[in-house]
């Protein structure tokens, strides 16, 4: 249960940082579209790489054909998902739609399901510092890479899948690559006893360490280090404002037009929304493992008062859809961000209330368990699963 709550805040995170503006009419930074900016995207990365433990044996993976089912069933589970991404991008919502890099992740994630701790969190390490250098590096190596206008869908994928490819593992908006490290951390956390509260408290001692200290990392470096002077002074194109603009709000959502500049190696030092830097991926890391850490502690003292966040949370695939529809159609005035939120966050969690008392999983949950549990059958019995046979008489 503290698994789909920790779920459910992540959605409603996004849901804020979707709606909610940037900035004041002042132009200054909102206080909440700052503090969730990124980071509650992360904390749903981390929460998918424990889901994938969870669903894969939990703190005992199996292996043999067991283990090859669950890959099998994994591989097709991002196949959906990446699918849902794509249809939903034809819809022209006013936002980055996570989904296709999620379906990526969830592939890159197959050959993962083996490791041990030690493996995955080092892996995690490698992918959060190498995998910010190599989009950098591609970034550089390939300026007048074709910009996509708009959202990926099917017909803009097919048309040229090697940048469709490179976007989604490097240059993109969540680039698969570098955020590897939160699904390697996520299914390292959930081979973890998450009933404990001992586990729990060392989340969130560990996650508030490691977030403060990469912040502190990235004021050194760019204040005593001399890194912000270097960046300004390696791009002339961005004056000392536009350059804070990225520091506040990360590079532009929409086009790779105004992406992280990729003028100097001191770029990476930086602590911004979206920006998918090394210190940027550590410290959302460590905020979503205190998140977590604090959620599992609470939702035992809270009880059942924690139910409607539960259950949002255990359908976030189809609430998500719905908020992107309800964005790209307007159903909600724009013009009144903090009514849609409130209609919104409200909408979801009576929904899903109702909708988990009544059916049970998610619609878009129950298609995507379906098929993968179809296919974990096939691969461990060699033929597919059929309706029960009706008892034989006497």
């Amino acid at each position: 249960m503290g698994i789909d709550v920790a779920r459910g805040v992540a959605l409603l995170g996004i849901v804020v940082v979707n709606v909610l503006p940037n900035e004041t009419p002042e132009g200054e930074p909102m206080i909440v579209g700052a503090l969730l900016a990124g980071r509650a995207a992360a904390l749903f990365a981390l929460i998918a790489g424990i889901s994938i433990a969870l669903l894969s044996g939990g703190s005992r993976p199996p292996t043999g054909r067991t283990m090859t089912a669950n890959r099998a069933a994994l591989a097709l589970r991002a196949l959906l998902i990446t699918t849902i991404g794509l249809l939903l991008g034809q819809t022209d919502a006013p936002v980055a739609i996570i989904l296709p890099y999620y379906g990526i992740l969830f592939l890159l994630a197959v050959p993962l399901l083996g490791l041990g701790l030690r493996a995955l969190l080092v892996l995690a390490v490698v992918c959060a510092v190498l995998g910010p250098v190599a989009m950098q590096l591609v970034r550089a190596g390939w300026p007048d890479m074709p910009l996509v206008d708009g959202e990926y869908t099917f017909a803009l994928a097919a048309a040229d899948p090697g940048v469709f490819l490179t976007d989604m593992l490097l240059t993109g908006f969540y680039p698969a690559l570098p955020w590897v490290a939160y699904i390697c951390v996520g299914i390292a956390v959930g081979r973890m006893d998450l009933g404990s509260r001992k586990t729990a408290a060392v989340l969130l001692g560990v996650g508030a360490a490691l977030a403060a200290s990469m912040w502190l990392l990235s004021v050194l470096l760019l204040g005593p280090g001399g890194g912000l002077d270097r960046i300004e002074a390696a791009t002339p194109l961005l004056d000392r404002g536009e350059i804070d603009e990225i520091l506040a709000f990360g590079p532009d959502d929409e086009t790779r037009a105004d992406a992280l500049p990729s003028t100097t190696g001191w770029w990476l030092a930086i602590l911004a929304p979206y920006s998918s830097t090394p210190v940027t991926i550590l410290h959302t890391l460590g905020t979503s493992l205190a998140v977590l850490g604090a959620v599992l502690l609470l939702v035992p003292l809270l009880g059942r008062t924690t139910a409607p966040l539960a259950a949002a949370g255990s359908m976030t695939l189809t609430l998500y859809c719905a908020h992107v529809v309800i964005l790209a159609a307007e159903i909600l005035d724009p013009e009144r961000p903090v009514m849609s939120i409130a209609m919104q966050c409200i909408l979801f969690l009576l929904a899903a209330v109702l909708w988990r008392n009544a059916v049970g999983k998610g619609p878009l949950e129950s298609i995507v368990a379906d098929a993968t549990g179809w296919l974990r059958t096939l691969v461990l019995t060699g033929r597919r699963p059929g309706p029960p046979r009706d008892p034989a008489p006497g």
